[in-house]
C-alpha cells in the first residue's frame, strides 16, 4: 500500500507511544539459576503475574525472557480493561446471540469477571501507579444486526459479570462519541483504561522485590524431562525445574512446536496522533471512554491519559507492513470515523503480536506435563494477567486444570504448523464482509 507522506508529523516516531513513560530495558542481567521450583517462559503479563503469586507461596521461581522484559505485546497494548465483554466473540460480527446461556458460557463469563477483579486487586495490592480507572467502555455497533445481537448479549453480561451496561439511545450515543458511522452502541460502565507499560513495570518491580529471578536474553531452545522434572536449555545456560509454565502468547516459538501450531500470531497495529486542538480533545470522546467495535476486523481507540492525543488501533492489514504503511491504513480508518481529524498528523506508529486461537477463547492447560497460559484473543491486559494468576494457584493448590472454565486443551488445525500463511486471505475476506454488510445495513 502506498504511504501517504503528508499525514506524518515532523517528529514522527516508530517507538510505541507508551514507551515515553517506561520502556523495556534490563541493566541487571540476572544469572540463570541452576535449579528452581518453577520455570516460567515469557516475561509478559501472564508470566510475571504467575511468578508473583508463586513466589508469595514460597516457591523459587525464574522467568525466562528471550529479549528483555516487556519487549513483547504487554507494554504496547491498547490499554483497555473489561471482564467478559470479548468472551465468545467470533469473527462473524456477532457473539453469544442465543437467549439461553449454557453452563459452559456462564462459567466463562463468571471467571472472566473474576479476572477483572484480580487485575484491580493486583493494582491496589502492589500500589501500581498505572493511571488505571474505570472510565467505561463503548461497544460501537458496526451494523444494526450487530446491535440486535448485543441486546441479547448485554443481558447475559449484566447478569453474570456485573458489567453494568445499557443500550444507548441515539441521543446518548451522540453525546458519548462524536462519530456518525455506527448503527448504535452499548455503554459498559464496569470497564476502564490503564497505561499498559506502567502496569507492566509495576508487575515487574513487584515480582523482583519478592525475589523472583527475571532473566533477559534467556530464550529457551529445548525443554526435556529429567529426574522427575524438566531441564530447560536457554541461550544463557540450563536450568532444572520441577514445573514449567509457558506464557509466551503471540510469541510462542519452535521450542514448543505443539503449542506453536495452536496459537496464531497476528499483528495489532496502533497509531497516536499529534497533540490535538482543545476543541477536538473535548469533543471526540467527551466522557473519556474506551471504544471497541463489533466488526470482524475491529478497531479500538481511546484518548491518551493526558487527553491530548487520539490512540487508534486495529488489524491494519494481514500481510507484512512497515510502520509507515500501517500508519497510513489506520489514519484512513480514523478519518472514516472522525472526518474532523482529516488534517491531524500521525506522531507515533507501532505494533505487537496478539495470540489468537482457533476457538477464539483463552486457554490454560497442560501438554506433556508442562502448564501453559495462552491465547488472549485481543484482551491481553486483564485476560493474560488472570491466566497467569490462575495457573499459579492451580499449581499452589494442586488442582486439576479442568477446574477452570478456561482449562481445556488448545484446539489445532491440521493445515497450520505455526506460520499463519492463511491470514492474508482470511483477514481480507473478513474485511470485505465487514464492508459489504456496512453498505447493506438498514437505515
Amino acid at each position: 500500500m502506498p504511504v501517504t507522506a503528508n499525514i506524518f508529523s515532523s517528529d514522527f516516531s516508530e517507538k510505541p507511544y507508551w514507551w515515553n513513560d517506561w520502556h523495556p530495558h534490563d541493566a541487571s542481567l540476572a544469572e540463570v539459576p541452576k535449579e528452581v521450583d518453577v520455570a516460567i517462559v515469557g516475561a509478559g503479563y501472564a508470566g510475571l503475574t504467575c511468578a508473583l503469586e508463586l513466589r508469595k507461596a514460597g516457591l523459587d521461581v525464574v522467568v525466562l525472557e528471550a529479549d528483555v522484559p516487556g519487549s513483547g505485546a504487554s507494554t504496547v497494548s491498547g490499554g483497555q480493561t473489561s471482564g467478559g465483554a470479548n468472551i465468545g466473540k467470533k469473527p462473524t460480527g456477532r457473539s453469544l446471540d442465543s437467549a439461553a446461556a449454557s453452563g459452559r458460557e456462564v462459567a466463562l463469563l463468571q471467571e472472566a469477571a473474576e479476572g477483572y477483579r484480580i487485575f484491580e486487586r493486583l493494582v491496589q495490592e502492589h500500589q501500581i501507579d498505572c493511571l488505571y480507572r474505570r472510565s467505561g467502555r463503548i461497544v460501537a455497533a458496526w451494523t444494526h444486526e450487530h446491535l440486535d445481537a448485543w441486546k441479547i448479549k448485554l443481558e447475559k453480561l449484566n447478569h453474570y459479570t456485573g458489567a453494568d451496561g445499557h443500550l444507548m439511545s441515539p441521543d446518548e450515543m451522540r453525546s458519548e462519541l462524536d462519530s456518525s458511522i455506527y448503527a448504535g452502541g452499548v455503554l459498559l460502565k464496569h470497564a476502564g483504561q490503564v497505561h499498559p507499560s506502567l502496569f507492566f513495570a509495576g508487575l515487574l518491580k513487584a515480582a523482583r522485590s519478592l525475589g523472583v529471578t527475571v532473566c533477559s536474553h534467556a530464550g529457551v531452545k529445548h525443554i526435556v524431562r529429567q529426574d522427575g522434572g524438566f531441564r530447560l536449555d536457554t541461550a544463557r545456560g540450563p536450568v532444572k525445574a520441577k514445573r514449567v509454565v509457558i506464557a509466551t502468547n503471540g510469541y510462542t516459538g519452535a521450542f514448543m512446536p505443539d503449542l506453536q501450531r495452536r496459537v496464531i500470531p497476528v499483528t495489532s497495529h496502533q497509531i497516536a496522533t499529534e497533540e490535538l486542538p482543545d476543541d477536538l480533545r473535548n469533543s471526540l470522546i467527551p466522557n473519556d471512554r474506551v471504544v471497541a467495535e463489533t466488526k470482524r476486523v475491529s478497531n479500538y481507540y481511546r484518548m491518551s491519559p493526558d487527553g491530548k492525543r487520539m490512540l487508534f488501533g486495529g488489524r491494519a492489514r494481514f500481510f507484512k507492513m512497515d510502520r509507515r504503511e500501517s500508519a497510513s491504513v489506520l489514519h484512513a480508518q480514523l478519518v472514516a470515523r472522525f472526518p474532523q481529524l482529516r488534517d491531524i498528523k500521525v506522531a507515533y506508529s507501532w505494533g505487537g503480536f496478539v495470540g489468537l486461537t482457533f476457538d477464539f477463547l483463552p486457554h490454560l492447560n497442560m501438554t506433556e506435563g508442562i502448564y501453559y497460559a495462552l491465547g488472549c484473543n485481543g484482551s491481553g491486559v486483564t485476560m493474560m494477567t488472570y491466566l497467569g494468576y490462575k495457573t499459579a494457584h492451580l499449581i499452589i493448590d494442586g488442582q486439576a486444570v479442568e477446574t477452570s472454565a478456561f482449562g481445556r486443551p488448545l484446539p489445532s488445525n491440521p493445515l497450520y504448523r505455526g506460520k499463519p500463511w492463511f491470514m492474508p486471505l482470511l483477514g481480507t475476506y473478513y474485511q470485505v464482509r465487514d464492508d459489504l454488510e456496512k453498505r447493506r445495513d438498514r437505515p
